[in-house]
């Protein structure tokens, strides 16, 4: 578990912002027990992704964008749309 993890809660959902250099091992065991709503920007990626629990598996969204406020807006929209809010 992420101790004193940032959130974006400028809108709903809230989602937890994963700190530079995390490992995917350690946002997959973070995400196990909290259930939240992720953006991590991937070591040597351009753009950030969204993490989040469905039943019994992690879900990743790749390619939200290059900054960190258009990447939580491409999130959300996504979470939308998929149906998990």
């Amino acid at each position: 578990m992420f101790e004193d993890l940032t959130y974006d809660d400028t809108d709903y959902p809230s989602i937890g912002l994963v700190p530079p250099g995390t490992s995917w091992d350690d946002v997959l065991d973070h995400i196990k027990i909290a259930k939240d709503f992720l953006l991590i920007q991937p070591e040597g990626a351009d753009g950030w992704a969204g993490a989040y629990w469905v039943d019994t598996e992690m879900l990743v969204v790749k390619n939200l964008g290059p900054s960190q406020d258009e990447a939580l807006d491409q999130f959300r929209e996504e979470l939308r749309e998929r149906g998990e809010l």
